[in-house]
């Protein structure tokens, strides 16, 4: 071991450094080894109190892409409060451990990781990173990739993974060449449990009410028996007829449109008592030793039913003044029921780790919709309504393998391989619109869209809005191949390097078709008088559908109802998607000077993206990069270290972005259609990062950072004709740059100094802050614009200069300026006692951009969503009862009753409402015994 230094041995000397207790598996290979060298013989002795394990330190368990060099004990860490994660790492990372993710009491690891510095969640459970979203973040299992059930991403949407299955959720903030060069705001890596420290079983359910949705008004459908497990029961089979519609006449006869499911899909009704959430869970864990060998194995199952109903304003213009449009009064209520489940081994042996996980998550939402307005596109001042029944099931399917072995002193392989499933099934979107008629003489007094709207007559199906009658059938799969190989070798010398190096490859594919279709009678009508007055369960029925028999006009043959394929705007029916990546990496790290490590590391990355619509424009996508990266990390005082890190990234559009397909969005009510002609993005990033961890599990930190982004992509709102209702189309600008800062506390404060009563008490404070700024440059760079055919500002065809798309200076999309999460508790350890207080708020953000006007010069208002302040409190007791562990959670979440808030504001003082609605106040009651 080389000399050291008279002020490292200073400071070795006045901090009495001990080696922290091990983890199972610790972070990647991006950091230093983690362990510090021993004192020089001439050290202080070493106390008890010193040497003892701080029960309080987490031990958090992460896998990640990379090799674990923590083993080593060359380079010096001082301080020992410095937690061992952030020891074994030279970047910036966040650590939620078991623990975190308890304290904060969420049921899935989206609403979790909203606690971590600078993330939050906008959406369905995508996750935000310091403004940044999914787009420019991935997601990983255990290091390996995941597909996302969601036609709208290729990132996985997080609040599908309940918090049972993961052991810890680990954000890196900063580039290392070992991570998939997808990167920008940071990657998530969640971590699966192996082997438990002892073996147990637990089962534990809860039940929880929301004030907006229990035992209030809801709209819902019957569908199939087993639609409360979130499965079809075939209720909703999609025949041969439909599959091969595109590819034939396009037309489906009454006696097939007969065939189809009718009532149960279609017949929308008031429900007065919506019942409350409920779910269950079920987790085992068995470990042993086989001989030198410790062997385990860890399953997990669970099953939640939960229902939300919204009472929303819809709203919509198409004028610079901001009049309104379209002013919709509308009820949804959604029933979402997730089945999962987790079947994982180990085994250790010698410094050698093998893992297999299998994790099995089915994701269904069942939704049933009612509308009303009197203000609509040409509207003749008549109630107009309007109901929507669909039912889409999510699920993901992933096996994995990994190993991580130290065959000799200083050399470690890790190895891992990954397959991956996801599907997407969403048959029978149901929608027909009734316009009320009050010239013939007949009412009907039923209020409808959870108003008083009534209609002063009768409501009749009409096409005057759109077609009375629509239909959608839409499938997703998609596969994921990937597999990656690290090595690292300690070179030993007088100041000790670990070169690092690797290779990964992945594989991904997917197909996706939405087929959608119009009823119409055989002369391309709306069904006649009287059957038109039918409500649609009775609208389909065999009689109207072989032909309207009492008519003034026509006979039943020309009345009958078909069903035809609409492609229409809907662009294309189908596509073919393929990614494929491959990629290696070198890394050295090393200790420069005592106190001072450096990372650096370049990472060459070769992928061809490749999106094949039917009947469309097709991608096609070859590129290659060289990403550098490095970061320094100076331990320049106790318990204090100062980071600082640089790197290039890249951000590839999505499947979803580049096929010219619609979707709708079942939470925005939006329509989406990719763009053909988009490119990847390229990032420079820069941070520096001062961290003071003053006591064990304790800390005070400061980041500042800054990326420039190239060719970013953005949303862009339009309306492809004056009627249309507002859709979403995707393209990228020249650049944008985003910079900001952020600063994080963590103390526990002991009570005993209160009374010998409140000994073993302790107050908790965490406390974060995100200041985040961005800014979009819009000037007259052609870039792609969202109509097909549409050439403006003497670009070349379907390319528009980039002011005409968007506004200069505007933020990015999903960027909030303040981000604020504090959290109070109190805990308890000698009793089970934990009580938390969790408070959050995220500014303004843009999750649109407010369309171009419809002569094509100048801009409506960006819409913005209102996130606000929420308020939440969590309550755990564990305590034993006949000889069990038993722990008792009590939940109030958004206690503050925000509402959500999405809108546009004019200058002439206008709002338009795009969507409102208030958010419940949510209480829950679980219980969790452990064997």
């Amino acid at each position: 071991m080389r000399q050291r230094t008279a002020y490292a041995s200073l400071l070795l000397l006045t901090t009495t450094l001990v080696a922290p207790a091990a983890l199972a598996q610790v972070a990647p290979s991006t950091g230093a080894p983690a362990a510090p060298a021993p004192a020089p013989a001439t050290a202080s002795p070493v106390t008890p109190a010193d040497t003892a394990a701080d029960p309080q330190q987490d031990q958090a368990e992460v896998s990640a892409p990379g090799v674990d060099t923590s083993a080593s004990e060359d380079i010096v860490v001082v301080g020992r409060n410095i937690p061992n994660t952030v020891r074994a790492t030279a970047q910036v990372v966040s650590v939620l451990s078991a623990a975190d993710i308890a304290r904060t009491g969420e049921g899935d690891i989206a609403g979790a990781l909203t606690r971590v510095t600078g993330l939050s969640v906008v959406g369905n459970g995508y996750v935000f990173v310091r403004g940044l979203g999914d787009r420019y973040s991935s997601a990983l299992l255990n290091g390996s990739p995941l597909p996302s059930p969601e036609p709208l991403r290729r990132t996985v949407p997080l609040d599908i993974f309940p918090t049972s299955i993961v052991g810890s959720a680990l954000v890196q903030k900063t580039y290392s060449a070992n991570y998939p060069g997808e990167f920008g705001g940071g990657v998530i890596n969640l971590t699966t449990k192996a082997i438990p420290d002892e073996s147990f079983i637990t089962g534990g359910a809860s039940v929880t009410i929301d004030t907006e949705t229990t035992g209030r008004l809801g709209y819902t459908y019957f569908g199939s028996k087993t639609d409360w497990l979130g499965y079809d029961n075939g209720e909703r089979r999609v025949p041969g007829f439909i599959k091969a519609a595109p590819t034939g006449t396009g037309v489906i006869p009454t006696e097939q449109v007969a065939q189809l499911s009718n009532a149960p899909t279609t017949l929308l009704q008031r429900n007065g008592d919506i019942p409350p959430n409920w779910s269950g869970e079920l987790s085992a864990g068995l470990t042993g030793d086989l001989g030198a060998t410790r062997l385990g194995v860890v399953a997990t199952g669970s099953i939640s039913n939960t229902w939300r109903t919204r009472d929303v304003t819809q709203q919509d213009t198409v004028q610079e003044t901001g009049s309104l449009r379209n002013d919709f009064h509308t009820v949804i209520t959604d029933n979402r029921a997730v089945v999962n489940g987790l079947l994982g081994f180990g085994a250790e042996f010698d410094a050698n780790r093998i893992r297999w996980t299998n994790v099995y998550i089915h994701d269904s939402l069942k939704q049933g919709r009612a509308s009303a307005a009197t203000i609509y596109n040409n509207s003749s001042g008549a109630p107009l309504f309007q109901q929507n029944t669909s039912f889409f099931e999510r699920q993901l399917i992933e096996t994995q393998l990994v190993g991580e072995f130290k065959p000799v002193d200083g050399l470690s392989v890790d190895l891992r391989g990954a397959y991956a499933n996801s599907k997407r099934k969403s048959p029978y979107e149901r929608q027909f619109i009734y316009l009320c008629n009050t010239a013939l003489n007949i009412t009907v007094d039923v209020p409808v869209g959870g108003t008083a709207l009534n209609c002063p007559g009768v409501w009749q199906a009409t096409n005057a809005f759109d077609r009375f009658a629509t239909v959608v059938f839409s499938e997703l799969n998609e596969n994921l191949y990937s597999g990656q190989a690290d090595v690292a070798y300690k070179l030993s010398g007088e100041r000790p390097m670990t070169l690092s190096g690797g290779y990964y490859f992945s594989d991904n594919d997917r197909t996706s078709t939405r087929l959608p279709f119009v009823y119409q009678t055989t002369t391309g009508a709306q069904i006649p008088f009287p059957c038109n007055l039918f409500r649609p369960d009775f609208l389909l029925s065999p009689d109207v559908l072989n032909g309207c028999a009492v008519s003034p006009t026509g006979t039943p043959a020309q009345n009958a109802v078909q069903m035809r394929f609409d492609a229409g705007q809907n662009g294309s029916y189908a596509y073919d998607a393929r990614l494929r990546i491959h990629a290696g990496y070198v890394q050295a790290e090393a200790e420069a000077f005592d106190g001072l490590r450096a990372i650096i590391g370049v990472r060459y990355e070769t992928a061809k993206q490749q999106v094949t619509p039917v009947n469309s424009t097709g991608t096609l996508l070859n590129n290659d990069y060289f990403l550098p990266a490095a970061t320094l990390t100076w331990n320049f005082a106790e318990n204090m270290q100062l980071r600082v890190a640089a790197s290039k990234t890249i951000a590839r559009p999505q499947f979803r972005e580049l096929a010219p397909q619609a979707f709708r969005d079942f939470e925005s009510d939006r329509l989406f259609f990719g763009n053909p002609r988009l490119r990847d993005s390229e990032l420079y990033n820069l941070e520096a990062r001062y961290e003071w961890f003053f006591a064990r599990d304790q800390r005070i930190t400061a980041a500042g950072f800054y990326k420039r982004i190239d060719r970013p992509i953005e949303q862009v709102g339009f309306y492809p004709t004056p009627d249309a209702r507002l859709q979403t189309g995707f393209t990228y600008l020249p650049k944008a740059t985003l910079w900001g800062a952020e600063v994080e506390v963590q103390k526990y404060v002991p009570l005993d100094f209160i009374s010998d009563g409140m000994a073993g008490k302790r107050a908790v404070i965490i406390a974060n802050y995100t200041y985040t700024q961005s800014k979009i440059t819009a000037d007259d760079t052609c870039v792609p614009g969202v109509l097909e055919g549409t050439t403006l500002g003497g670009c070349q065809p379907n390319f528009a200069p980039a002011r005409l798309l968007f506004r200069d200076g505007a933020p990015l999309t999903g960027q909030s300026d303040h981000l604020v999460n504090l959290q109070l508790g109190y805990e308890d350890t000698d009793n089970g006692t934990q009580v938390t207080a969790l408070f959050n708020y995220a500014s303004d953000r843009v999750t649109n951009r407010g369309p171009s006007l419809l002569g094509g010069v100048g801009f409506q208002p960006d819409i913005v969503e209102r996130p606000g302040i929420r308020l939440d409190l969590v309550a755990r007791q564990k305590t034993e009862f006949l000889g069990r562990q038993i722990e008792i959670k009590a939940e109030g979440r958004n206690l503050t009753g925000t509402r959500y808030q999405e809108r546009q504001t004019f200058e002439g003082g206008n709002v338009v409402d795009v969507n409102r609605y208030r958010l419940g106040r949510m209480f829950t009651l679980g219980a969790s015994v452990t064997f």
